[in-house]
């Protein structure tokens, strides 16, 4: 496989974003950002000047929304994504405004989670969110920009059915292995199956299943957890992904420099060896 490898990129106020990428040796990155009053014009020029600075592409645009964010199964299905009433419409205005920035900055889509979506298609609640994920899909596409969901919250086939419903052209999936584990809503390997011909991106994080139901699993290292990396990559290229490897490691400090540099290794053997 010849896939390139990447990681987060985090949108700084001031000085460079790009440059803690390509001191890792890496030429690809997803750029992130939960501060809205940071989409300006002028941050997108600069970034569009970094990137041809530094010979480092941005594959999209990670953005998150305001409002109160509790990333675990209590209080998660209240507070995250487009589906909490309280919070939607804020939420909304935040992701056409990145839908802009992702112009301005010359990337191909809009990334984010749209939360715990409901297992159950009848209803009002997720009729409520296909029609509110359309509304923002639409928006994007008018732009020339294309809208992906990153898994986690929510299986496969509710993720499926949510594409199949919304029915924009623009839609994709940023797989996110280590979340369907942490989140125990699935066997990444498996996924490929339900979501495979929707994958854009892949998120590089591995982790480990649930042992207390009130709380999330453990974000590891990858090649350390659950995903079964040798598998998830070989059965990537067999069906024909060609996006991108982002690596995410969610911890900060020199460890995470440790284990992102591993990783790159890592990954680069996986891929060498398919």
């Amino acid at each position: 496989m010849n896939n390139d490898i990447g990681v987060m990129a985090p949108l700084q106020a001031e000085g460079p974003s790009l440059k803690a990428v390509a001191d890792f040796g890496l030429k690809c990155c997803q750029l992130v950002s939960w501060k809205p009053k940071l989409w300006t014009a002028d941050a997108a020029r600069r970034l569009v000047e970094e990137s041809r600075a530094t010979g480092v592409r941005m594959t999209a645009f990670w953005a998150g929304w305001p409002g109160p964010a509790r990333w675990d199964l209590v209080e998660g299905p209240a507070t995250l994504g487009l589906v909490p009433w309280d919070y939607r419409q804020e939420r909304v205005e935040a992701l056409v405004a990145a839908g802009g920035f992702a112009r301005a900055l010359g990337v191909p889509a809009v990334i984010t989670h749209l939360g715990f979506i409901p297992e159950s298609p009848v209803g009002s609640l997720f009729g409520e969110v296909v029609e509110t994920v359309r509304g923002v899909a639409e928006h994007l596409e008018s732009l020339g920009v294309e809208f992906w969901f990153e898994t986690g919250q929510e299986t496969p086939v509710t993720m499926l059915r949510l594409i199949s419903q919304v029915g924009t052209g623009n839609l994709g999936v940023n797989l996110d292995p280590a979340n369907l584990i942490l989140y125990g809503k699935g066997s990444p390997v498996d996924a490929l199956d339900v979501l495979g011909p929707y994958v854009r991106n892949v998120h590089a994080k591995d982790g480990l299943y649930p042992t207390d139901p009130m709380k999330l699993g453990t974000e590891v290292r990858v090649g350390q957890g659950r995903v079964r990396f040798p598998e998830f990559v070989r059965r990537l290229g067999e069906i024909g992904f060609k996006g991108e490897f982002i690596i995410e490691r969610e911890i900060s400090g020199e460890e995470q420099r440790r284990d992102i540099a591993g990783t790159v290794e890592y990954l680069r053997g996986l891929l060498a060896a398919n």
